[in-house]
C-alpha cells in the first residue's frame, strides 16, 4: 500500500533529520491503519484544532433547528451591546464568526493573551466594546475570539454548556471520554482552543468527516454540513509566499493544497488532514518548542504530495 510506504518514509525522515514530532497516525473512516510515536503517547493541548470541534457543535445544533448561520451575535446577547454601537457590530452573524470575518480586524483572545488575563472576567463584554475595523463577512482575519463568540452562540441556542452539549452527541459516541478543556473565567469552554487529546482520539474527528458525518453506521452530522464546513467559504490572504497550506478556509477548517483535502489545525503542529479521494486521514502532534515549518515541509514533500 502506497500510503504505508510514504508513512514509513516520513518516520525515517523525522528520525534522520531529528525533527520535533511526537507522533503520527493514519486511518480510514473506521480504523487506525498506521501509528508511530516518537515519544510516549499522552493527551496534549491540541490548541486551535479545538475550533473544528466547536464547529461540529454548530453543525449539530443546525441539524436540530436550534440556530442558523444567519443568526446575529448582537441578537443573542443584547445586554452586552454598548450604547450607540457601531452599526457593523450589529451585523455580525454566526457565519461571519465561523469564517473568521467578524470585522474586528485583529487576532483577539489568542492563547498568550488569555494567559495574561486579557478580557477578564467576561470575554463577551471585552469583545463587544472593541472597535470594528471592517464590514463583517468581507475580510479574513484569523482570531480565536471569533471562535469563542461562535461557541457562546451555540451555548445560548442550545441552553447548555458547550462541552455538556457535545459529550452525548460526539465525545461519548467517538469514545473520546470527557476531554480536559480550557474554560474562560466565567466557566465557558474555549470554543477556539485548549482541548487536550491523544493523537488517535484527536484524529477521530477527521474520520467522522471522512465518513460524511457517520460513525460506526450512525449519522452524527448532516452530510451537507460536512461539505460546507470543509469547503472554501472565504479566501485567506497570503502572508508568506512559501506557506502553501494557506489556501482557503471553511467553517473552522482550513483547506489544504491537495485534491479536496482539508484539515483541523492547531498551533505548533496539532494537525488532522483529511484526504477524501484517498479515503485517508493523517494526524500529527508536535511539541511547542519545535520548528513546525520544517515538519510541514517534510509532510508535504515526503508524504502528502506523493499520495
Amino acid at each position: 500500500m502506497r500510503a504505508e510506504k510514504l508513512f514509513q518514509d516520513f518516520v525515517a525522515y523525522v528520525n534522520e533529520h531529528q525533527l520535533f514530532v511526537e507522533g503520527i497516525a493514519a486511518a480510514d473512516e473506521s480504523r487506525v491503519l498506521l501509528e508511530h510515536h516518537f515519544v510516549p503517547d499522552h493527551a496534549r493541548n491540541i490548541y486551535s484544532h479545538t475550533k473544528s470541534y466547536m464547529a461540529t457543535a454548530v453543525g449539530m445544533a443546525l441539524a436540530e433547528g436550534r440556530l442558523t448561520l444567519e443568526d446575529r451575535l448582537a441578537d443573542y446577547f443584547p445586554e452586552y451591546v454598548p450604547e450607540d454601537p457601531d452599526p457593523r457590530l450589529l451585523q455580525i452573524t454566526l457565519r461571519d464568526l465561523l469564517t473568521m470575518s467578524s470585522g474586528f480586524g485583529h487576532a483577539y483572545l489568542m492563547g498568550e493573551d488569555r494567559r495574561k488575563g486579557v478580557g477578564f472576567p467576561d470575554y463577551l463584554t471585552y469583545m463587544m466594546h472593541l472597535p470594528m475595523e471592517q464590514t463583517p463577512g468581507t475580510a479574513f482575519e484569523y482570531s480565536t475570539a471569533d471562535s469563542i463568540l461562535a461557541g457562546r452562540m451555540v451555548e445560548k441556542a442550545v441552553d447548555e454548556n458547550l462541552a455538556a452539549y457535545l459529550y452525548p452527541r460526539l465525545f461519548r459516541k467517538l469514545e473520546q471520554g470527557w476531554p480536559q478543556w480550557e474554560n474562560d473565567p466565567m466557566g465557558h469552554p474555549i470554543g477556539g482552543g485548549g482541548m487536550y487529546m491523544r493523537l488517535t482520539d484527536m484524529m477521530k474527528l477527521g474520520q467522522l468527516y471522512l465518513a460524511d458525518g457517520k460513525w460506526k453506521g450512525e449519522r452524527l452530522l448532516d452530510s451537507r454540513w460536512v461539505r460546507e464546513a470543509t469547503g472554501r467559504q472565504i479566501g485567506t490572504p497570503q502572508t508568506d509566499p512559501e506557506d502553501i497550506w494557506r489556501c482557503g478556509y471553511g467553517y473552522q477548517f482550513w483547506l489544504s493544497p491537495y485534491p479536496d483535502a482539508y484539515r483541523a489545525d492547531g498551533a505548533f503542529g496539532q494537525i488532522t488532514t483529511v484526504f477524501p479521494k484517498e479515503g485517508l486521514v493523517v494526524a500529527v502532534q508536535c511539541p511547542e518548542w519545535g520548528d513546525f515549518a520544517k515538519v510541514r515541509l517534510a509532510l508535504h514533500t515526503v508524504f502528502f504530495s506523493q499520495l
